[in-house]
């Protein structure tokens, strides 16, 4: 068991950037959210919905229950979640052509152009911004973003835990 003590200590600089670094991330966290919140706007739906088509447009396919399990949402709320963002014309149910029980769900053509116009330019800065790094550089960018998300689902799962 380690405690603060156990740390070495920092010379002032490094102290500090780790506080801007740490102000930074939660200052990107506040601006993807509000892009997020600004995208749903635009689709006309709610932010569990948007959640729901970016899932959708990383997949071919899903299952309502796989949906389920990626947004954390109960049977009814995966269900009042597809029929609406049914109704809207981003996504289709089908049966599932191996089992006729289940229905498989995907993104409509709509919702894919949908998701283009609306995170294309900023996938295309986002692209033209890495080009800045070096090799190196870009493995420690994905270094720290892979483990910064870990620690993210480590502290999803303990409030959910928490939470019974």
């Amino acid at each position: 068991m380690s405690s603060e003590s156990d740390v070495p200590p920092h010379e002032p600089k490094e102290n500090e950037l780790r506080q801007q670094l740490g102000a930074e991330v939660r200052a990107l966290q506040g601006a993807t959210d509000a892009v997020d919140a600004a995208a749903a706007d635009r689709l006309g739906v709610n932010r569990t919905d948007l959640h729901c088509l970016d899932v959708l447009t990383q997949r071919d396919s899903a299952t309502p229950s796989q949906l389920g399990t990626a947004l954390g949402l109960t049977t009814g709320s995966v269900t009042a979640m597809l029929d609406r963002l049914a109704r809207l014309g981003y996504l289709t149910r089908e049966p599932d052509p191996h089992d006729r029980r289940k229905s498989v769900v995907r993104a409509t053509p709509r919702t894919r152009r949908g998701a283009a116009d609306l995170y294309g330019p900023l996938a295309h800065e986002g692209a033209a911004l890495l080009e800045r790094y070096s090799l190196p550089e870009l493995e420690l960018l994905l270094d720290f973003a892979r483990r910064s998300r870990e620690l993210q689902e480590r502290h999803l799962r303990r409030l959910r835990d928490e939470a019974g």
